[in-house]
């Protein structure tokens, strides 16, 4: 995390100390599968009880709910997550009280799309609308995309599509311009999960058919998806020009929607490609 100050850091420890007490003050016994022997005078697990499900010294549990100056790891606080029974959203705002940049979500690939993400992405249309997750996975797409874009059922990942979808990569005005700053972002995100299985195999995957990716990736540059104008040359219309936004996704912050958005001009000719015609 970045430098913070003494007063921030002493917030901070306060709140953690308030909210592993009240952690632990909602559960019993019997929700973790303990005995309970005697009588509490207090409601919840005591600070032992927590220590041995998180497999932690008592004494250093104890200094941790008391808010004092001591080293953390994600390991051991993933346990006291597990022991206190914590929600994914709680266990990230417990690795920011303790001073830890929270891990980012897994986002299991069998996650379902909700409707309401459908039905957005395709009130979008006739404009280009992706829903992709952190690794660039195409997880939904709408009329838009496929009739702007020319991705088409065998399209799985926007990384792989732009190096090896032909009809996208001659549509693409300025793809060897903007090639590098792709390459860059995607390792940006990459860098989040060094340990990503997934990304390392997509790296040697797309690397092993397209050289040119790979002579990119070599490169180690390192950049940031902005707000960008993306500019198509479209077979029936011509040139197409959409500024693209990127919005994270509230409950699954490792899923972004693309917006392609017409500047002024293209609209008229992007309806003409998408709607058909009521003639």
């Amino acid at each position: 995390m970045t430098s913070e100050t003494s007063e921030a850091r002493r917030h901070r420890r306060e709140q953690l100390r308030d909210f592993l007490r009240a952690c632990r003050a909602r559960l019993t016994p019997g929700d973790v599968g303990m005995v309970d022997a005697g009588r509490r005078r207090t409601p919840g697990l005591r600070r032992e009880e927590v220590a041995v499900l998180a497999g932690v010294g008592v004494s250093w549990y104890t200094w941790l709910e008391q808010g004092r100056d001591i080293n953390v790891s994600a390991e051991v606080l993933d346990a006291i997550g597990r022991a206190l029974r914590l929600t994914e959203p709680e266990r990230a705002h417990l690795y920011l009280l303790a001073g830890l940049n929270p891990p980012r979500p897994g986002g299991g690939s069998g996650a379902e799309v909700t409707p309401e993400l459908r039905r957005l992405l395709d009130a979008w249309a006739p404009r280009p609308a992706i829903l992709r997750d952190s690794r660039w996975n195409l997880l939904a797409i709408n009329e838009g995309t496929r009739a702007v874009f020319g991705y088409d059922d065998l399209d799985h990942n926007c990384l792989v599509s732009f190096f090896t979808n032909a009809r996208y990569r001659g549509m693409h005005v300025q793809w060897d311009a903007v090639a590098p700053a792709v390459v860059a972002a995607f390792r940006a995100d990459a860098g989040h999960a060094p340990g990503d299985p997934e990304f390392a195999r997509l790296v040697d995957d797309l690397g092993s058919v397209s050289p040119e990716f790979a002579a990119l990736w070599a490169r180690h540059e390192v950049g940031a998806p902005v707000q960008a104008v993306k500019a198509v040359r479209h077979p029936a219309a011509g040139e197409l020009f959409f500024e693209m936004t990127t919005l994270t996704v509230a409950d699954r912050p490792d899923w972004h929607l693309e917006l392609y958005n017409p500047l002024p001009g293209t609209e008229d000719r992007l309806a003409r490609v998408v709607l058909p015609d009521p003639g």
